[in-house]
């Protein structure tokens, strides 16, 4: 079969030639690339999933063309099957949790409240300080008051009680082991 004076093997080859290079050149180039496809990529059109159908389409139908003598119309359509079953798995299994594992690594800030810490710089009784909070994916340091308006001295283990416009409220942690 032939579509505008070229054979369907042509067609595949040249559009295998160029979605492999243009997915090459936005591997390359994805940080700049990514705030110019910003508003579309979060909706409807990801620049991945549509160079990866184009890709995956034209080297499945080169390659039937070539090794097999079925028609062109039901080679189109069992390649569009398959990069469309291609292109999902590698969404839902690489690029989804891919996605969610990036942003795995933020914190909010209420997920410090009943965290226990150490203060590095003084509280005041009236006054800030500073605790710091250690983690398993690091430590965070932040800003403190007293909740109980006493002075807390530097190397004094805390708990955070509740946090308010972005300060803490702590108090002295007394870790009280039983003896039995």
């Amino acid at each position: 079969m032939e579509l505008l004076g070229y054979t369907m093997e042509a067609i595949y080859l040249y559009t295998l030639i160029i979605g492999g290079s243009l997915t090459f050149l936005y591997i390359l180039l994805s940080d700049i690339l990514e705030g110019v496809f910003e508003g579309l990529s979060e909706t409807y059109f990801n620049p991945t999933l549509v160079l990866s159908f184009v890709t995956l389409l034209s080297g499945t139908g080169y390659i039937l063309e070539k090794i097999t003598g079925l028609n062109s119309v039901f080679i189109l359509i069992t390649a569009i099957v398959s990069a469309l079953l291609l292109v999902t798995l590698l969404n839902v299994f690489v690029l989804i949790p891919l996605s969610s594992a990036e942003s795995s690594n933020t914190y909010s800030i209420e997920d410090l409240q009943g965290r226990v810490g150490k203060v590095i710089i003084s509280i005041p009784a009236d006054g800030f300080g500073e605790v710091l909070i250690s983690g398993n994916s690091g430590n965070i340091a932040k800003s403190a008051i007293s909740l109980d308006h006493q002075p807390i001295p530097e190397g004094t283990e805390i708990l955070v009680i509740e946090i308010q416009d972005g300060v803490l409220h702590v108090t002295p942690y007394e870790n009280a082991s039983l003896n039995i």
